[in-house]
């Protein structure tokens, strides 16, 4: 198959890593993208945007730049990389000019569900294992979401201050509240589809993200030509 004429590069949030890429990875790659998965140390946001400029210097077409979560706050400092032709969020932040997590989490629209943080260990941050999947991963299967919640990636507190496109909304999202997400890529002006989902809706839904991601590059190529 002949290699399409955009690359992706794919980068995790935060408490997990790459390896929930997997799914995605696999159907781009069949569909004949050269795809890579960036594994941010996640412990700040200016070490992940570092990790991710080295991802994308080392690619050889423009590349369409997909963030899941706290993954869209890096994909959105690292967006103005050279290489880089477009970005998707999936379920994730997407800060303004002077925006953070923090800020962003900051005032929750009323009645959404409080993501089990544990208190900081050391300046580094943890869901509650017990409440994980329902709260991360409520439409993954119960085996897949132990482990995640039992391989959980340090989170650490200095990434969360570091200061569009297209935008999937998670509609059953209890991390990212669906009210911020239609928000954020409502002010971002970018092209917006809504799937059912939960926050690992690139695990539960990766059919239906890998589609998404596949349009979007499909028009990013279609715009170079």
């Amino acid at each position: 198959m002949a290699k399409k004429a955009v690359n992706v590069v794919l980068v995790h949030g935060g408490f997990v890593d790459g390896s929930g890429w997997r799914s995605v990875y696999e159907i781009l790659t069949r569909e004949g993208y050269a795809v890579s998965v960036v594994q941010n140390p996640t412990v700040s946001l200016g070490g992940d945007v570092a990790v991710t400029h080295l991802s994308l210097a080392a690619q050889e077409r423009p590349v369409v730049l997909v963030g899941h979560s706290y993954g869209g706050v890096v994909i959105t400092e690292a967006g103005h990389h050279a290489k880089v032709a477009g970005l998707v969020y999936i379920a994730a932040f997407a800060p303004d000019r002077g925006e953070s997590v923090s800020s962003l989490i900051k005032d929750p629209p009323p009645g959404a569900p409080v993501p089990p943080i544990l208190p900081p260990q050391g300046g580094f941050l943890f869901l509650d294992a017990a409440k994980f999947r329902d709260a991360f991963a409520a439409d993954v299967d119960a085996e897949t979401a132990a482990f995640m919640a039992s391989s959980q990636m340090p989170w650490g507190v200095e990434a969360l201050n570091g200061t569009i496109s297209w935008y999937l909304v998670a509609t059953e999202d209890r991390m990212i509240p669906p009210a911020a997400q239609r928000v954020m890529s409502k002010r971002a002006g970018a092209t917006v589809t809504e799937v059912a989902g939960s926050h690992a809706i690139y695990v539960s839904q990766a059919k239906a993200v890998a589609a998404f991601i596949d349009k979007a590059a499909k028009e990013v190529a279609a715009k170079s030509m």
